[in-house]
């Protein structure tokens, strides 16, 4: 296994921010009179709307209002993260000073919009350690189609074969196995089913443990 880049999704992944995600789908909907919980939130965890859209008017009717919802949402999310700010995830800065050290091309693929990705990343003290920022703003068709992570993989130069993608949901994952890259689960709210080892070379408990897979393929 040859890898050349490594692309990470973002929420969930580096950023302990989908449960933040859940609560305030909750709570947004809850507003709008809806009875949202965090079971309904999971299943359109990193699901581009094209997805989203249909799920939620089958589980709340057809009156549901997905765009009124979601921008409630996105608002109490950011003031929150505004006031508050996110826990970063265990290993993400030991990860990413070794790829650095050790040549690795790097890419973020995230759903979220090219501004408050760079906030979020910024935020953290990371922004630095990307070579591109792939957002869901940027390609037509948002996970679970393969659309990001080609897009990642032409950005950075390289054959999908040559990437390695770091994802902590479903939806994630089967976006970036479809594009043909490798892929390692990071478990957030979630465990690894037997659908998703199908498409993961692996599952680490946290981000420095990706240190050890790589170390073992060279």
């Amino acid at each position: 296994m040859m890898i050349n880049g490594i692309i990470f999704d973002m929420d969930g992944l580096m950023f302990d921010t989908e449960k933040l995600l859940v609560r305030f789908w909750c709570q947004s909907a809850n507003e709008y009179g809806y009875d949202m919980k965090p079971h309904h939130v999971l299943e359109i965890r990193s699901l581009s709307r094209k997805y989203a859209i249909p799920k939620l008017k089958g589980i709340f009717g057809e009156e549901f209002d997905f765009e009124s919802v979601r921008a409630r949402r996105i608002s109490l999310m950011n003031d929150y993260i505004d006031k508050n700010g996110f826990e970063i995830k265990r290993g993400l800065k030991e990860l990413l000073e070794y790829l650095r050290q050790n040549g690795y091309k790097t890419a973020v693929a995230t759903a979220t919009d090219l501004k408050r990705a760079e906030i979020y990343l910024k935020k953290a003290g990371v922004y630095e350690y990307f070579d591109k920022i792939i957002c869901g703003d940027m390609i037509e068709n948002g996970k679970p189609e393969p659309d990001i992570y080609l897009k990642a993989v032409e950005m950075l130069g390289l054959r999908a074969d040559e990437c390695l993608a770091l994802e902590d949901s479903p939806n994630g994952i089967k976006s970036a196995y479809t594009a043909g890259c490798k892929v390692i689960m990071v478990p957030d709210l979630s465990p690894a089913d037997d659908s998703v080892r199908e498409m993961i070379i692996c599952d680490c408990e946290s981000l420095d443990r990706i240190i050890d897979v790589l170390e073992e393929q060279k």
